[in-house]
């Protein structure tokens, strides 16, 4: 339970908005979480965009395919937070939870339970049962993958700074899970070479969105259902956008980019 919580869910992102500002954004939030700002819940998705990982960009052609799919209208960044390669389109939820964690004391199995029980509440309406555990096949897998039916609609990370954490997950609700799927695994199909194997091998049947799994109409309806819950989580709650200098976002985008996407 949170004495304090900001629930934000930004405009959604158009294909010519660059993807890493939006982790850039979570970067600098995160920092100020650790410094005391309250914790946030934060909602975003953007129009048309791959996010890969920090072992897909090691791939051999991953530079090559990622300049190829920015020509394309495509946009494309590694993310700071773990996981592997996830398409993004307007029917794929965002969400992160920021937290403070200033006596540098925190366990992260436990807020990944907790992170996947908001996801199944929110699936309540629609009388649909999700369930967490890693589905072999699924893109971006791991331990807390959520699913329904053994199709996997949701994934879940973290990323801890020196004073602050986030947890923060994909959830697909609109699109048709094999069709994001063939997605990704185009990119890992162009990015490794023969000889290389060490990356999700990404089966079809293994994904789903809630709309096909659940019956839930639109990613609007599940974003409300979400907020829903995340407002039972704190005493009080704020709904307003954190105050974020866009400058320091600016500069996080050339940190990340350095850090994480160099030859």
């Amino acid at each position: 339970m949170f004495e304090e919580l900001q629930i934000y869910e930004s405009p959604l992102m158009r294909s010519s908005e660059d993807v890493l500002a939006a982790f850039a954004w979570e970067e600098v939030l995160c920092k100020q979480v650790g410094q005391g700002h309250p914790p946030v819940a934060h909602l975003w998705r953007h129009e048309n965009a791959l996010v890969i990982g920090l072992r897909d960009r090691r791939l051999q052609m991953a530079p090559d395919v990622l300049r190829d799919y920015e020509a394309r209208g495509i946009r494309t960044c590694v993310r700071p937070s773990g996981g592997a390669a996830v398409k993004l389109t307007p029917g794929v939820i965002n969400v992160s939870l920021i937290m403070p964690n200033t006596d540098q004391v925190i366990n992260i199995h436990e807020d990944f339970k907790k992170m996947v029980s908001y996801i199944q509440e929110a699936l309540l309406p629609w009388g649909a049962v999700a369930k967490a555990g890693e589905i072999e096949g699924a893109f971006c897998p791991g331990d807390y993958d959520v699913s329904i039916a053994g199709r996997k609609f949701c994934g879940i990370a973290q990323r801890r700074l020196a004073k602050a954490y986030l947890i923060t997950a994909f959830i697909i609700v609109e699109d048709n899970g094999d069709d994001l799927a063939a997605e990704v695994r185009e990119f890992y199909d162009a990015a490794a070479s023969g000889e290389e194997d060490h990356y999700p091998q990404v089966v079809e049947g293994t994904m789903g969105g809630l709309r096909e799994l659940a019956g839930v109409p639109s990613v609007e309806a599940y974003m409300n259902s979400l907020i829903q819950v995340f407002r039972k989580q704190a005493v009080h709650v704020s709904e307003i956008e954190p105050v974020v200098n866009r400058e320091e976002v600016d500069k996080m985008v050339t940190i990340l980019k350095e850090r994480y996407d160099r030859d």
